[in-house]
């Protein structure tokens, strides 16, 4: 089937808007010209892919699944394009990123910081989504790179590399102190109030799992959405919790939070880097890519 690509283009702007007139605007075109193209590629693909209503339109379910490649397919042409009329393209251009906020904190956020002092001319769009999320944006082709806090299932064909190790260690309010002077089991701890992130995150269930191991069950009396959210709730004595030792270390030394001790270790976590190569990367991320492998290379995040 031999479609011209302008008509994906006309169909991505309708769907993104979910507006004809807007379309329209936004293509330099008529509303007229939109109306026709959408007819007929729906008359060329045998699929209806709008629903016409008295305020816009909206997709059919053909046209959401459409939508997911035509949407893809338009970011790539549209950063080559931006990048062929760059005078400098590995010094400009757009770069989409995916994060979990664990990743940001540990490791984007100073990245990101480096890379723009030496690029500044690149922008940089953060997504900070759940790892199911973000995982699903990567697949679609959305993301040049989705950096994301094992464990979790790498979709196939990608390339998955580990940009940094850390553990999470527990802590507390400081009405917890008196928890601190021995090593507690997590059995004994149970009695008191836990902080985590809530069911349906990869977090939850990899505590949920060691909890298990260790003859306990997880039960949270607070649930947080974000990870941004615990050291807050935690520090406000709203209960114990697992947090990253690095994000937790400064309030530790200003004795705001009090570090419990464990009879066991944590697990070791990891934060993974995906990077999909079946779409081509700009020349914006190779230049990001390669600033974080060298930056892996001359030491940690926080070094």
């Amino acid at each position: 089937m031999d479609i011209n690509f302008e008509y994906y283009k006309i169909f991505y702007f309708a769907a993104k808007y979910g507006n004809i007139t807007k379309a329209a605007a936004a293509l330099g075109s008529s509303q007229p010209n939109v109306t026709r193209v959408i007819r007929q590629l729906e008359s060329q693909l045998g699929r209806r892919l709008f629903i016409r209503e008295p305020r816009g339109i909206r997709l059919t379910g053909d046209g959401e699944r459409l939508y997911v490649h035509a949407e893809a397919a338009c970011a790539h042409l549209f950063k080559a394009q931006e990048e062929l009329g760059a005078s400098d393209p590995e010094a400009s251009g757009t770069i989409d990123i995916g994060a979990t906020e664990t990743a940001l904190h540990l490791l984007f956020f100073s990245a990101m910081q480096g890379f723009r002092m030496i690029y500044p001319d690149i922008r940089i769009r953060v997504h900070n989504h759940s790892t199911p999320e973000i995982l699903k944006r990567f697949a679609s082709g959305e993301l040049d790179f989705a950096a994301v806090t094992s464990p979790f299932e790498a979709p196939k064909a990608c390339r998955c590399e580990n940009m940094h190790d850390f553990f999470d260690i527990l802590v507390g309010g400081t009405q917890y102190r008196h928890l601190c002077s021995r090593r507690n089991s997590l059995k004994e701890l149970l009695t008191f109030p836990w902080v985590g992130l809530g069911r349906g995150t990869v977090t939850y269930d990899l505590y949920r799992d060691f909890f298990a191991a260790h003859g306990a069950e997880l039960e949270l009396d607070m649930e947080a959405a974000t990870s941004d959210l615990l050291l807050p709730l935690i520090r406000h004595n709203f209960g114990i919790g697992f947090v990253p030792e690095r994000l937790a270390r400064p309030l530790i030394s200003k004795k705001i939070l009090i570090q419990i001790p464990l009879d066991c270790k944590t697990p070791l976590r990891s934060i993974k880097l995906l990077s999909e190569n079946r779409h081509g990367k700009s020349r914006a991320a190779d230049t990001f890519y390669r600033y974080l492998k060298c930056s892996e290379r001359c030491g940690p995040p926080d070094a």
